[in-house]
């Protein structure tokens, strides 16, 4: 059993359940994927499978990538992940792995790379509280003050301040599949995941399910 499988997000919505309840769901693209690589212990060390998710114009590979991608039928991907497989034998180049491959009640984990948000100060990036708003005050949002003292004389490492904010990795472990839907390849996740609209994701079986 494969590991897992690339996917695009495509947005949030929601459906009502046969009691009547409203469940807000997330609507994911799984696949198609296909199986680009195979590696086994005996060649590689491990046993997994390389797939390809979403199809690009073969003219945008270079030639080292599109000479890898000939051996598993020719077609072009943006991306490539590989994953972990129990039994690599059972696995063909060119092969394609879709949705089926997750029922519905399975519990599953989504990793991708949350919304960037450029530069951000203090209270937007760590949730600071600020100044107050009366009384003359001139540090509204800024981070006040963050010496040492005269020891050790230096700013602290790690010490939550302006920056980058945002555009990380981030899992988002045991998700409820809500419906699957084969004929176009989608799954609904109960709840949120990573990234925005249209963003690539990775949906993955629980560590619980293999170890």
């Amino acid at each position: 059993m494969v590991k897992g499988l690339l996917g695009k997000k495509l947005g949030m919505t929601g459906i009502f359940a046969d009691d009547g309840r409203h469940i807000p769901v997330t609507v994911i693209q799984v696949g198609p994927c296909v199986v680009t690589q195979i590696k086994t212990k005996a060649t590689d060390g491990y046993d997994a499978i390389q797939v390809g998710f979403g199809d690009v114009k073969e003219k945008r590979v270079k030639k080292p990538a599109a000479g890898h991608f000939a051996k598993s039928g020719g077609k072009a991907f943006r991306h490539l992940k590989e994953f972990g497989v129990e039994d690599p034998a059972s696995y063909t180049l060119g092969q394609v792995l879709s949705a089926d491959l997750f029922s519905v009640g399975e519990k599953i984990d989504v990793a991708g790379n949350i919304k960037g948000r450029g530069f951000g100060g203090v209270v937007k990036r760590h949730g600071f509280a600020g100044g107050k708003d009366t009384h003359g005050c001139m540090t509204h949002r800024r981070p006040g003050s963050i010496g040492a003292s005269a020891y050790p004389s230096r700013v602290i490492k790690g010490k939550r301040l302006p920056g980058h904010y945002g555009d990380t990795r981030q899992t988002t472990r045991n998700l409820v599949i809500v419906d699957i839907r084969p004929e176009q390849n989608l799954i609904l996740v109960k709840g949120a995941v990573p990234g925005f609209s249209s963003s690539f994701v990775e949906v993955l079986k629980p560590k619980s399910a293999f170890w």
